[in-house]
């Protein structure tokens, strides 16, 4: 049995106040639920204490999309073939344009062919969620080793149904091609918006994951420790990192959209050694493509959920 098996389980009502550093004050669990609501999104979450167990969360086992979210498996298996000698993490890679699955980032934006390692790919999937550079990553990886792994981990909930060129062709097979955001009465035909159908997990499942990844059980501690690296060096400030803007608090993470959904798993390390595992997982009724006050509610959840954590 597990530290995190031994935990109380996770709880959702109302918070009150807390002081600015987070201890002391809060009492009660914090009302996620309220969270979501003022940004017009409903949403679940998961946080835990990864030194303690301590738990709080919302809807915290109903199964989510994980939509680019899936790529933190990928490379947690990435790293550890790399580990075992299945695979060479320095292996140069050649991507040609006209191979590249479609994206608005990284190599999947640009024009030009080049030549990566691996790693480096690896890089890319995660630092600027780049669609072409996981799709090569998952290719060399197999995406049934993928799902090997998080059977072996325990983790009933995860599964890969397929990867970036995959989701995208499922998407335009029910929608046609995607020139601007679905009409609403177009979700719900919608594959990779349906759990049950596509990339899959669950808050808690999510956390679990990231606890083994930052206690060196996903891996040995050079792998794990690469993982790690590589969740830091993520660079979008908009959503988990929105709720914990110092220079001291270390947030590294994943995200992860479709249309309607809006993702994020991550852990956010405090200078006093505080060390917390949080997913959180929206969805908006509305389709429009910039929505910032759902952006902005995964790092108020994630902000009141580990406030309330450092209470305990």
């Amino acid at each position: 049995m597990t530290r995190e098996d031994r935990a109380p389980a996770a709880h959702d009502t109302a918070a009150g106040p807390s002081r600015p550093d987070g201890r002391g004050a809060r009492t009660r669990p914090p009302d996620l639920a309220s969270v979501f609501r003022a940004a017009a999104v409903t949403g679940s979450l998961h946080a835990t204490d990864l030194d303690t167990g301590a738990q709080v969360g919302v809807r915290a086992d109903d199964p989510v999309v994980l939509a680019s979210v899936f790529k933190l498996p990928l490379l947690v298996e990435f790293y550890r073939q790399a580990e075992a000698g299945l695979l060479d993490p320095a292996l140069p890679c050649r991507v040609e344009p006209g191979e590249r699955t479609a994206g608005g980032t990284g190599l999947a934006a640009m024009l030009d062919g080049a030549t990566l390692s691996l790693r480096d790919l690896a890089y890319l999937m995660i630092a600027v969620s780049d669609n072409a550079a996981a799709d090569v990553v998952a290719r060399h990886v197999g995406l049934e080793a993928v799902n090997a792994m998080l059977a072996r981990f325990g983790l009933p909930g995860t599964f890969v149904e397929h990867d970036c060129r995959g989701m995208l062709a499922a998407l335009e097979a029910d929608l046609g091609p995607l020139e601007g955001p679905p009409h609403p009465r177009d979700l719900a035909r919608l594959r990779v918006l349906d759990p049950a159908t596509t990339n899959r997990s669950t808050p808690r499942e999510m956390t679990r994951l990231l606890g083994m990844v930052w206690r060196d059980e996903a891996a040995g501690p050079e792998a794990s420790a690469a993982i790690r690296r590589l969740l830091g060096l993520q660079v979008w400030p908009h959503r988990l990192a929105s709720g914990f803007p110092y220079d001291d608090v270390v947030v590294s993470g994943k995200t992860g959209s479709l249309p309607t959904l809006r993702n994020e798993v991550g852990v956010v390390e405090y200078p006093d050694g505080g060390r917390y595992a949080v997913a959180v997982f929206t969805r908006s009724i509305g389709t429009a493509q910039h929505q910032p006050r759902a952006d902005a509610a995964i790092g108020l959840a994630a902000r009141a959920a580990i406030d309330h954590l450092r209470t305990l």
